[in-house]
């Protein structure tokens, strides 16, 4: 399965439909006394939509990277007016303000930063619009923390939800590959301490809510880390040799869409898909390329016809289908 107009414009349309919606919203708030009680607008005049902080920035990537491999279709023109009146400075000014309260130290840790930096890396590429440039205080701020979050995380964070360490890291990655060496470095030296010692697999995958797998996600992200001769003996050794995607990595059931959390399970089939073709690239012609590819079929079939229906999986699904689709 591959990115098509047709399929751009779907997203493009989910996202348009979300990314200023203001309510329902889930708010990553803490109180610091009665003068701040607030509408989430009040806080993030930017990314106030899609039911939460974090959907609303990636509902933002998903709509920049469809304008741009997409510049003539007819959604299009209205991403660029609404980034327009989306990305000035003066609204990115209050997003940096509320970053900097000292009660925001744990704001959106680490899901949320690792998809600004994405978006901020996305928006730069339309340069003749400024929004990279406006974007670039913001993504400044966001990487200083996660450089003092990796000083401090002793282990990684291996669940499936929005705390997953490696997620958030591969994503970071490709901002600091072009932005900032010093994170770029610190980030291969955390991820080579946390994981190149991991064999073995055995994890009890699937969480009942969870959208990422761990072992994927951290196989993933060490395939952007390590060297491909030391790379391959590694998840060979994780996942590979001991059947575990043979056994195990098989499309998930979703049982009740309107649950958020429960919903959470299509994302997993989603993001399963794009570790594996992201892996499966890494990998070039060794034997379980076959297996990992026909795995990553299975689960993004199983996946996109419910990236739109109830908004509890339409104000974020499109974005991880487009990362998987974008990885094939």
């Amino acid at each position: 399965m591959e990115l098509t107009e047709d399929i751009a414009r779907n997203f493009a349309r989910i996202a348009l439909g979300h990314v200023a919606r203001p309510y329902p919203y889930k708010d990553d708030h803490v109180y610091e006394g009665e003068d701040d009680v607030r509408a989430p607008r009040e806080a993030h005049p930017v990314f106030f939509g899609s039911f939460d902080w974090h959907s609303c920035v990636h509902g933002w990537w998903t709509l920049l990277t469809l304008r741009r491999l997409y510049p003539d279709m007819p959604e299009a023109a209205a991403i660029t007016a609404l980034a327009e009146g989306t990305f000035t400075e003066e609204k990115l000014a209050v997003e940096l303000a509320y970053l900097e309260r000292p009660s925001s130290r744990g704001f959106e840790r680490p899901y949320g930063w690792g998809w600004l930096l994405y978006l901020h890396l996305e928006a730069e590429r339309a340069a003749e619009h400024g929004w990279g440039e406006r974007l670039e205080p913001l993504a400044r701020a966001f990487a200083a923390r996660l450089a003092e979050y990796l000083r401090i995380l002793t282990y990684p964070i291996t669940v499936g939800t929005h705390f997953n360490t490696s997620f958030a890291l591969i994503l970071a990655r490709e901002w600091a590959a072009r932005h900032d060496p010093v994170l770029l470095a610190t980030i291969d030296d955390w991820s080579i301490a946390g994981f190149s010692h991991r064999g073995d697999y055995r994890g009890w995958e699937p969480g009942g809510d969870e959208f990422l797998s761990p072992v994927l996600c951290a196989s993933m992200l060490m395939s952007r880390v390590m060297p491909f001769t030391l790379f391959e003996p590694w998840v060979d050794g994780l996942v590979l040799g001991n059947g575990w995607i043979e056994r195990e990595c098989r499309p998930v059931t979703v049982s009740d869409r309107s649950d958020g959390k429960i919903a959470h399970l299509d994302g997993l089939n989603l993001s399963r898909a794009w570790c594996l073709r992201g892996i499966g690239k890494a990998l070039g012609d060794h034997p379980a390329l076959p297996l990992i590819e026909r795995r990553a079929s299975e689960h993004l079939k199983a996946a996109m016809p419910h990236v739109a229906g109830d908004y509890m999986g339409e104000h974020w699904l499109a974005s991880f289908a487009l990362l998987a689709l974008l990885e094939g």
